[in-house]
This record gives C-alpha cells, sequence and structure tokens, in this order.
C-alpha cells in the first residue's frame, strides 16, 4: 500500500496549487493560471529556456480576434518584455473596451495542444479565468521533484474530464423547515475534493415511484441576497414549497455557482452586463461556455438515494436530457415560471433565446 497521493488527490492539489498562484506540471507542461500569475513566477517561466504561451478557450480569442489554430482553444505568443498586467489583460475582459488595442496576436499553430486543452480545463475547474501561462519543458518529471510541483498526466487529466468524479454521502440528519417539518438534509462528499453537494429530502419519497425533485444550482446573490437580477430565489422557494404542500420531493442543491463558473467569475460577468453585455455574451467574453455545469452530479445523487425516476421541477431541458442519459426517467417535466421582476426581464428572455429554456 502507497501513501502517497493517487490521481484524485493529484487533480484536487494541482487545483489548490493554482487558485494560489503555485505551477504545476501538466503532461510536458509547466503551467500557472493566468489570473495567480505574480512577477517572480513569470520570470522563473521565462528562465526554464521555452516560449511561454497563453493559452485562452476559443471563446475568449474570439473577443480578442486572435486565431484559434486549435479548434477551441489558441495558444498565443507571449511577446518579449511584457509582464503579468499584459497576461490578466489578455485573460480578463473587465477592461476590455479601455483597452482595445492589446493585439495583434501570434498565435501557435501545429504541434500537439491536449496538455493545454487539460490545463485549461483544470483552471476551470478550480474556478478560475480559464486562461493559463505554459512552457514545454523536455524533463518534466525531473523539473517537479526539483521544485516540488504537483504533477499530472494527459491520461489523469482526461479520464477526469470523461468520468467526472464520485460522491458518497458523508451524513444525513433531520431538519425541520418551514414548509415542511419532515425535512432532512443529506451532504455528498466528491472524492476529489471540489464542493460539497446537498440533498433536501422532504417527507419519505418511495422510491419505486417518480419523485417530486429539482436540480438547484447554488446561487448566493439570488437564494440569500434576493438579487433582482435572477428567477434562482424565488424559484428555490417555489420549489420547497410545492414539495412542502405535497408531502414528499427531494430538492438537489449543487455548489455550482453561476452556471458552473464560481461566484468570482459570476461577478465578473455581472460587470460586463453592467457594461451592457447579455449573460452569453458575458460568459464567451470570459471565455467559458454558455452554461459549464456537470448535470451528471444530480443524477449521481439521485440514483445514490434510490430513485430511478423524477417529476422534474425545471424549465431547462438540457436537465431533461442529462438525466435520461444518466438513466433517470423523467416522467413529467413541472414548470418553474415564477420570479420575474424587471430588472431581469432582459436575462430570462436571453434564457429563453439563447439557451432554449421553456420560460
Amino acid at each position: 500500500m502507497r501513501l502517497g497521493p493517487g490521481s484524485t488527490e493529484r487533480l484536487a492539489r494541482a487545483r489548490g496549487d493554482l487558485r494560489m498562484g503555485v505551477p504545476v506540471v501538466v503532461g510536458p507542461l509547466v503551467v500557472v493560471a493566468a489570473e495567480t500569475l505574480t512577477p517572480d513566477r513569470l520570470e522563473a517561466l521565462r528562465a526554464l529556456g521555452g516560449r511561454p504561451v497563453l493559452a485562452i478557450t476559443a471563446r475568449r480569442a474570439e473577443t480578442l480576434k486572435a486565431r484559434p489554430y486549435d479548434g477551441d482553444l489558441a495558444r498565443l505568443l507571449l511577446p518579449a518584455g511584457v509582464g503579468t498586467d499584459w497576461v490578466r489583460a489578455v485573460a480578463d475582459p473587465a477592461d476590455d473596451l479601455d483597452k482595445p488595442m492589446l493585439g495583434p496576436f501570434a498565435s501557435a499553430r501545429g504541434g500537439e495542444a491536449e496538455a493545454h486543452r487539460a490545463a485549461i480545463a483544470l483552471a476551470k475547474s478550480a474556478r478560475l479565468l480559464p486562461a493559463v501561462l505554459a512552457v514545454e519543458v523536455t524533463a518534466p518529471d525531473t523539473l517537479a521533484g526539483a521544485e516540488g510541483l504537483t504533477r499530472v498526466t494527459l491520461d489523469e487529466a482526461a479520464l477526469a474530464r470523461a468520468e467526472g468524479t464520485a460522491l458518497a454521502e458523508v451524513v444525513s440528519a433531520r431538519v425541520p423547515l418551514e414548509v415542511s417539518k419532515a425535512g432532512r438534509l443529506h451532504v455528498f462528499r466528491p472524492a476529489d475534493g471540489s464542493e460539497e453537494h446537498y440533498a433536501v429530502e422532504i417527507g419519505t419519497p418511495p422510491r419505486a415511484e417518480p419523485v417530486l425533485a429539482r436540480l438547484h444550482s447554488a446561487c448566493f446573490t439570488g437564494d440569500l441576497l434576493g438579487s433582482l437580477k435572477c428567477d434562482c430565489g424565488a424559484q428555490l422557494r417555489t420549489a420547497l414549497a410545492q414539495m412542502g404542500s405535497e408531502g414528499a420531493g427531494v430538492l438537489l442543491y449543487l455548489n455550482q455557482e453561476g452556471r458552473g463558473i464560481g461566484l468570482a467569475n459570476k461577478m465578473r460577468a455581472y460587470s460586463l452586463q453592467d457594461q451592457g453585455f447579455d449573460t452569453v455574451e458575458a460568459n464567451h467574453r470570459l471565455g467559458f461556455e454558455d452554461d459549464e455545469r456537470d448535470f451528471r452530479i444530480g443524477a449521481a445523487i439521485l440514483r445514490e438515494m434510490g430513485f430511478s425516476a423524477v417529476r422534474l421541477m425545471t424549465n431547462n431541458p438540457a436537465k431533461i436530457e442529462m438525466m435520461r442519459a444518466r438513466g433517470i426517467a423523467v416522467t413529467e417535466r413541472v414548470p418553474l415560471k415564477v420570479g420575474h421582476t424587471p430588472e431581469n426581464a432582459r436575462y430570462l428572455a436571453v434564457k429563453a433565446e439563447k439557451s432554449g429554456h421553456l420560460m
């Protein structure tokens, strides 16, 4: 038996390192997240001898008018003499309108980009901007050992993206709620060290019948602060109230803030919306897709709880498709048409027009 970390633990360490600005080794690359890069580490990367490249998603490259020769990403050659301010300005669209002349950009073409792709995915899973500074080295294992850097192989990274992570229930306990005194909270912990997810069970729903269920993504601003920019808080309260009225149901509270990009990036998107961009355009300018959530998590929790069929409370067809793809039967879609305000009218219209929500 070994005491050292396995693949899952190394990936968790790599996410933590990137958040702190510590380089990690991914395949043949030494990479640092663009938003946590320091001047000292930039100079250390340059001293490795290879030419650093800033890997960004094709969504971000489109905004910058850079060429994504690798399809879903672009590898921008780092110009001589630029510092961390340039790197952050390319990665973060906050000042795009004030600094429209960051380019022209020289994009690398040819060669393998899978390690860059894996590094961007790792930055996303760490809830960072999807941009990494990378340098290819000839002896990555030797360098990782000498510098004490976390090392992730391409196979490990690919497996994590393809299969997701296992979930285990840690504990459950009775929690009397306003909507039902027969409430129970289940806490599920992912094996990869990422955020825990919760299931709020109302009553004792029979496992052999379709359960009234909702997959609710955490929304700090809407659920806790009562933000008028979205309909999340109203949907949460309405779903719980209906489950309480029927005497049974399960609400899955998934820690996938901001459609899976994290609260900090969600606030970045809000700032872009204040500049006139809609919610989808803001995500794209940041380098993200329309929706980065992993609904496989919800299906896994339902199966762990013994459910195989649901009456799903949602306006999002993608949730229905993913439930069915993961073996959970959706016998009915229960609409949630609540929380409409003058402040979120455009947001809801964009969800319908661009994301296919049934409003």
